[in-house]
């Protein structure tokens, strides 16, 4: 068995996977977790998978469909597979754990 420790500074100083946003920490079953962090601007496109960010650092706005809503440290955030969702107007120091999940088209309601 590996170790159930996911560093956050092991995390943020992970490579970003070819062809994608983040880095890839972890895979078990239909899970991924990620290490998200950009810098200046979110430009993600939706995904065909639930999933739910939870921010380490920084704060700003997140965009969710047609939902606007501020974060900060310690907030969760879910988006339904295929919703338009952004992070906008972040600190610098913006960086957010991100668990994808779930079958393919989503989970039902």
């Amino acid at each position: 068995m590996t170790s159930p420790l996911i560093a956050r500074d092991a995390a943020a100083s992970m490579p970003l996977e070819a062809g994608r946003l983040s880095s890839l920490m972890k895979r078990h079953g239909t899970m991924e977790l990620r290490w998200y962090a950009p810098k200046g601007s979110d430009s993600q496109v939706p995904h065909d998978k639930d999933e739910v960010y939870v921010v380490v650092s920084g704060s700003g706005w997140f965009r969710c469909g047609d939902q606007r809503v501020p974060f900060s440290p310690g907030d969760a955030l879910f988006v339904p597979a295929h919703e338009m969702h952004r992070f906008e107007d972040f600190t610098p120091d913006f960086a957010t754990w991100v668990i994808f999940y779930g079958p393919t088209g989503g989970e039902s309601p």
